[in-house]
């Protein structure tokens, strides 16, 4: 769930797409008008089952949020302020229901079958209706205190620039992002000329110098509607950028890529979280097969029932 859409599919063990539905984030509704579109999504992914076997709900949502209660607050999403949107999805379906940002799911999906399968170090950045990051070290998708980890979209990048929606000033998602390039043009991003592209890639290639100097990563994966949609002189701009300010001898061999599993990388990345808990909680013999198990290990939050805290100590096989 994000600023652009809600999307629900069915997901199999292997990583294949088997059903996907989506529809666009409502807007101008309250917290309960935007769960019952959810629900109806929901509700008609899962009668298209057709008898397949379903174990558990995954779900990767526009943050911030809190991991341990469930509860969300995306800033794209006005209308959800601390919505329990995990207990909501446990309820309806009946499944174990984990939960985590989208743009770490999306980091998940990379890892497991996209353009970072072979990286242990490197962030997945969605650039959208908002800015959104996940990031992997040593394997290990990073957590933080509440879960918050890698929102890239918030470093800042244009000292005293735009005011964000966090607050602050300068931020990424302040200068770059689907709604930021909306309100600086006046128009859609998709009619956005040469020059906003070009600023906004460059942009986002500060944004991931500044984190691959910080952290060592060697690979930043990018995706999103407004990223994917502007293309090579979107890229280009951020590798120039990237290479103009990544100069330390472990950081100036960097890359941005486009994310290998395109427009699939969100619903198979909210997979991802769930087969992860699964994994992490060892709810479902075998679940470990599908991902490289470190990536699966870091903290998992159970949900079948109050007061079950299982918190994973760095599992492995």
């Amino acid at each position: 769930m994000g600023g652009t859409k809600f999307s629900v599919g069915l997901v199999d063990r292997t990583g294949a797409l088997v059903l996907e539905s989506r529809v666009l984030t409502p807007r101008g509704l309250d917290a309960e008008g935007t769960w019952a579109a959810l629900k109806r999504l929901v509700l008609e992914v899962i009668s298209g089952a057709n008898g397949d076997r379903l174990v558990v709900c995954g779900v990767g949502c526009g943050g911030p949020m809190s991991s341990g209660s469930g509860e969300v607050s995306p800033l794209n999403i006005p209308a959800w302020r601390e919505f329990h949107l995990r207990g909501r999805l446990m309820e309806l379906t009946g499944f174990e229901t984990f939960l985590d940002n989208d743009a770490k799911a999306l980091a998940l999906a990379e890892g497991w079958l996209g353009g970072a399968r072979d990286t242990s170090n490197y962030v997945a950045i969605v650039v959208s209706t908002g800015v959104g990051g996940g990031i992997v070290l040593n394997d290990r998708l990073l957590e933080g205190r509440l879960g918050n980890a890698g929102h890239i979209g918030h470093v800042v990048v244009v000292p005293e620039g735009r005011v964000c929606a966090c607050g602050g000033r300068g931020c990424l998602e302040a200068e770059a992002s689907g709604t930021a390039i909306a309100a600086i043009t006046g128009g859609e991003p998709a009619e956005a000329s040469l020059d906003v592209i070009e600023r906004s890639g460059a942009l986002l290639g500060r944004a991931v110098a500044s984190v691959a100097n910080l952290l060592d990563l060697s690979l930043a994966v990018v995706s999103g509607s407004v990223a994917l949609g502007f293309g090579d002189p979107f890229f280009m701009a951020a590798r120039r950028e990237l290479a103009t300010r990544a100069k330390l001898d472990f950081s100036r061999e960097a890359k941005i890529e486009r994310a290998g599993l395109g427009a699939t990388g969100p619903i198979i990345g909210a997979a991802a979280v769930g087969w992860r808990g699964l994994f992490a909680n060892g709810s479902e013999a075998g679940a470990s097969s599908w991902l490289p198990a470190a990536r699966m290990s870091s903290r998992s939050v159970d949900v079948s029932g109050p007061g079950h805290d299982s918190a994973s100590k760095g599992i492995r096989p």
